[in-house]
Order: C-alpha cells, then sequence, then structure tokens
C-alpha cells in the first residue's frame, strides 16, 4: 500500500508568460481521497497567491492567475526565485515546499543573443571571443539556478544580475568587433 509522500515538480514551459507545476505525489488510495488541495505561490516581489491545486495533474499558472496583474490580463513572469507550497489538509503537517529560480525572461534574451552569433560576418578570432562571452553568460545562469537550489538565494541573484549585465552588453555590439581576441 502506498504512503502519502506530496511532491510537486516544475515543469519548463519554454514560454516566458507561463508556469507549470505538476503534481508528483503518492497517495495511500487510489483514486486519492485528497482534502483541499492548496499551492501558495510567492512569485519575487510580490504576495503570496493562495489557489487550489488540480492533483495528479498539471497546474499552469500566469500573472493573472498569482494575482500579479487584473483577471485576464497575462504578461510575462517575472525572473527569479519562486516559493511553492503544496499542502492538503490539515496543512500544518501535509505539505512539501520548494524554492526555484525561474530565468526564463532570462534565457530568452539568451537564445536572442545566441541567434545574434550566428548571423555575424566577423573574422573566426572574434567570432570565438563572442562564443566564448555567451559560454560565461550561460555559465552564471546555471550557476544562478544551482544556487537557488540549494537556498543561496544572495549568490542566486548576484550571478543572475551578472548574466543579465553581460546579455545586455552584448546585445549592444554591432557584431562583436571590439577589438579583443580570446584566451
Amino acid at each position: 500500500m502506498a504512503v502519502l509522500n506530496l511532491n510537486i515538480l516544475v515543469i519548463p514551459t519554454y514560454n516566458v508568460d507561463t508556469m507549470m507545476v505538476v503534481d508528483a505525489s503518492t497517495y495511500p488510495t487510489d483514486p486519492p481521497a485528497v482534502i483541499s488541495p492548496t499551492i501558495e505561490v510567492t512569485p519575487p516581489g510580490f504576495e503570496t497567491a493562495v489557489l487550489p491545486f488540480s492533483i495528479d495533474d498539471y497546474n499552469i499558472f500566469t500573472t493573472s492567475n498569482l494575482g500579479i496583474t487584473e483577471e485576464g490580463v497575462n504578461q510575462a513572469l517575472p525572473d527569479g526565485i519562486y516559493h511553492i507550497k503544496y499542502s492538503i489538509a490539515p496543512a500544518f503537517t501535509n505539505f512539501v515546499e520548494k524554492s526555484i529560480m525561474r530565468v526564463d525572461k532570462l534565457q530568452e534574451r539568451f537564445d536572442e543573443a545566441f541567434m545574434k552569433l550566428d548571423m555575424m560576418e566577423c573574422d573566426q578570432a572574434i567570432k570565438t571571443q563572442e562564443k566564448v562571452n555567451l559560454s560565461t553568460i550561460y555559465f552564471f545562469i546555471q550557476g544562478a539556478i544551482a544556487a537557488a537550489n540549494n537556498c543561496s538565494t544572495v549568490n542566486a541573484m548576484e550571478l543572475y544580475n551578472k548574466a543579465s549585465k553581460m546579455l545586455t552588453s552584448f546585445m549592444k555590439q554591432d557584431c562583436g568587433c571590439f577589438g579583443t581576441n580570446y584566451k
């Protein structure tokens, strides 16, 4: 017989406007007798949204249903650290909490920068330097995610901001021809 083990997964949607949370729990009965499944999502810089949670299913969140924008108006979800808590009654004993680093907007900018590199008409040494720069940016993005996954929120945001600053600088260049070569 299965025991109660609450678990959630945040699945990439590859869309800056949505976040998907999937119920990956095991329940002691089939179908599960779950009372008051609730999810609390705290986006960075905003109040906690308390919403019903669909068990054994996926749940899609937007700025509208998280209370960031008015109902029916969806915008890109903010990047940053999200705190998520899934609970069932009684909530004080049956819950699971996770913090995740959302970087979808930054990743979208990185993808744009990557495509810019492929279209440059510069010499090979300059292209190589730009590949090194993009690899460094990607390293900072992955570092931000790893730091957030390990509860190092200050470090996560420092790495995220460094990657964002480097991307902004990269995107301001015409073709990357600024005269430095990789080492």
